[in-house]
């Protein structure tokens, strides 16, 4: 209808849209969680983990076996930094097997298994044999190769089994035999009882452990059937319950289970309750790095299967965490490496080298905290001995090398271009033109030159 005042219709105004909402900030606790979960699923993740983990680890674990040793060593009429040079040369020559490791083809890994598991199993053979083996500690797994110097073969046992096992059960799933259990048993649990055999002769209960909870890892990557699984786990478990009931030290060591004073009843709980001591008098910052008062003669093995205790007092609930931290990451990124692969091997020797490393560290760390009965196991990559650094530093080179396959990490390594060395865009070659001197630098020594005429 057209208006009355002008004779022209009404003009239709557009009908305006309710503007839409803005979006809300997100919380900054979920915008946290998000960047991490970003960067938890970046290629080279794992990778940086396995390697800035372990580097952290052997690191702070050189600082502790120099304060925790010191005194040690002077008891010992030896200079104070005795025991911390023959670590820091273990750790230099377990940074060369490591960097070989991390750079060897995976062919290369499955060709050294045999040649390690035999090497492994005649060492521990050699010590058993009268004037070759050394005991230590009631335990005669020791083979001394002259002066200061012993290795106990049962820790390279260990990397044996993870190659050996992983190259075996691989070879058995590429040909579709891991459906008979006739075949995911044999021969590798005969074998895995060899060497748990040879490592009781010696009576090293905590070797033993660590050895089957690698077995288990591998049976259950495997995807042994529960019965199965169960069947060889209670049969382990009996003989253990026989082993520990046959040895009073052994028994001994069960009763000192949540003990708070150093005498419980017939039983000498010394060092299991001056650990706790140790880790109770750290506070949240601990007492200082060298400050301990456990290590000067009360707190036994200190800088070795003890050093957890000592690292509680000087570095405090903070040093602790952060060592729990390191050994978490590590841990995390293993299964990480396990979990992506396509390649039965990779899988398989990721996940022993993972069971073996978190199995040794809770075993230590538990029994240092009074949870778990005290095995003789040292904490990975921490503690001091160059026979237990040597193997474990070759196994975190092989978690290295499987971090660095993976197809996304080694597309993301390839993108990326030395900083170093590169060729300059004006060069010989290339389309650009050469680039010219700075002109003010010419400028200023005409200058110069005019100015001395």
């Amino acid at each position: 209808m057209p208006d009355s005042r002008t004779g022209r219709p009404p003009v239709q105004r557009a009908v305006r849209r309710p503007a839409p909402p803005r979006p809300s900030r997100d919380n900054p606790v979920r915008q946290l969680y998000a960047r991490v979960n970003r960067a938890w699923d970046r290629p080279l993740t794992a990778y940086y983990l396995i390697l800035g983990g372990s580097l952290l680890i052997t690191v702070l674990g050189l600082v502790m076996v120099y304060s925790a040793s010191q005194i040690t060593a002077l008891q010992m009429s030896l200079p104070g930094s005795y025991f911390f040079r023959k670590q820091l040369l273990a750790a230099a020559i377990g940074t060369g097997l490591l960097l070989a490791a991390s750079r060897m083809p995976v062919k290369l890994h499955r060709a050294l298994a045999y040649p390690i598991l035999a090497a492994a199993v005649f060492l521990m053979a050699l010590v058993q044999v009268p004037g070759i083996g050394v005991a230590v500690n009631g335990n005669q797994n020791w083979i001394a190769l002259g002066g200061s110097f012993q290795i106990q073969p049962s820790e390279f046992g260990k990397l044996a089994l993870v190659l050996w096992g992983a190259d075996l059960i691989a070879r058995k799933q590429d040909k579709k035999l891991l459906t008979q259990w006739k075949h995911m048993l044999v021969p590798l649990v005969p074998v895995a009882f060899m060497l748990l055999g040879l490592i009781m002769l010696g009576g090293d209960m905590g070797t033993a452990i660590i050895l089957s909870a690698i077995l288990f890892g591998l049976l259950w990557l495997a995807g042994a059937p529960t019965r199965l699984f169960v069947g060889v786990l209670s049969f382990a478990g009996v003989i253990g319950v026989f082993l520990i009931k046959s040895s009073e030290n052994r028994m001994a060591r069960l009763q000192c289970l949540g003990a708070t004073e150093p005498q419980a009843g017939p039983v000498d709980c010394w060092q299991a309750v001056h650990g706790i001591y140790a880790l109770a008098s750290g506070g949240i910052f601990g007492s200082g790095l060298g400050a301990s008062v456990e290590k000067w003669g009360q707190l036994p093995e200190a800088h070795t299967d003890f050093i957890f205790a000592v690292t509680g007092e000087e570095l405090g609930l903070a040093g602790t965490l952060s060592v729990l931290a390191l050994f978490a990451a590590l841990g995390y990124a293993g299964i990480r490496v396990a979990g992506r692969t396509e390649e039965p091997f990779v899988r398989y020797a990721a996940g022993g080298v993972t069971t073996w490393i978190t199995a040794q560290a809770v075993i230590n760390i538990g029994a240092v905290l009074g949870l778990l009965p005290i095995a003789g196991v040292p904490l990975p990559l921490f503690s001091y001995g160059g026979s237990a650094l040597l193997p474990t530093m070759f196994a975190i080179g092989l978690l290295i090398a499987f971090a660095r396959d993976e197809p996304a990490a080694r597309a993301a390594l390839s993108m990326r271009q030395p900083r170093f060395g590169r060729k300059r865009a004006g060069g010989a070659g290339s389309g650009r033109a050469p680039r010219r001197w700075n002109t003010m630098r010419r400028r200023a020594s005409a200058a110069r030159s005019s100015g001395e005429r």
